[in-house]
């Protein structure tokens, strides 16, 4: 098949696009480096020509509340009426666990935005909504900050690692589309608290922790629901603490 990955350059586009290519597809990395830019429409047309799935891995350059929700709506609707178009047969996306249950927070209202674009599209779907990558465990420790403190709420968290995510994409694009969601996420729930703190352990770093259920994640109070996956969804087999060990020995 032909299949075009927008975002196709980035952590996780860039994955999904060698493994497509690995089996045998026709794949299409394509970003505003490529000549393919979804809010200004140029090179989409091209990029589609003969296209049956198209994978969306791209994300806001800004997470400013009204420059995401920007960015969300206006890529989308210009994705889904090139797909029209092209006569794309299956669209899938990735978003993120949690994303109904976090209104406070302007990056998951922009990705509900999203989301409800391509449902409202007339072309067949899967979204795959996935849980926090244990890449971006850094920028969560860093966002509960405070001097040489770390306060971060104890609700569980299901991370998982974003080869996972990536194999779970490269999967769906090559299935039937549910027209529906997907979830997937790490095989071992942790308080955040916790995990920052495993996190911390593995770079020698001796900041305190400190768990506070008040503490705000991007905006957002968390509880133990919050952004974990409900009890049909898939699950990554790799573990925090061997990605954890294997990030050292790279480093």
């Amino acid at each position: 098949m032909k299949i075009v990955v927008i975002g196709g350059t980035g952590l996780i586009g860039s994955n999904v696009v060698n493994r497509l290519r690995q089996h045998g597809h026709d794949t299409v990395a394509a970003s505003p480096g490529t000549g393919v830019n979804t809010i200004t429409g140029e090179g989409l047309a091209a990029a589609l020509k003969g296209a049956q799935v198209v994978v969306d891995v791209s994300n806001s350059p800004s997470f400013e509340d009204r420059a995401v929700m920007e960015f969300f709506e206006i890529s989308g609707r210009n994705l889904l009426a090139a797909e029209a178009e092209a006569g794309v047969e299956h669209h899938v996306a990735l978003s993120v666990v949690g994303t109904d249950r976090l209104p406070d927070s302007g990056y998951f209202r922009a990705k509900v935005a999203q989301e409800n674009l391509i449902k409202a599209s007339k072309i067949p779907y899967t979204i795959l909504r996935a849980t926090q990558f244990f890449e971006f465990v850094e920028g969560i420790v860093k966002s509960g900050a405070e001097g040489d403190k770390i306060r971060l709420s104890p609700a569980l968290v299901q991370p998982i690692a974003s080869d996972d995510v990536s194999a779970a994409l490269a999967d769906l694009a090559v299935g039937a589309p549910v027209n529906g969601m997907v979830e997937v996420g790490g095989p071992d729930r942790f308080p955040l608290d916790e995990l920052a703190r495993k996190f911390l352990v593995s770079r020698a770093d001796q900041r305190e922790v400190i768990a506070d259920v008040h503490a705000r994640y991007f905006g957002s109070e968390l509880n133990d629901r919050s952004l974990v996956t409900a009890g049909n969804a898939r699950l990554g087999p790799t573990r925090f603490q061997n990605w954890l060990s294997r990030a050292a020995a790279q480093r």
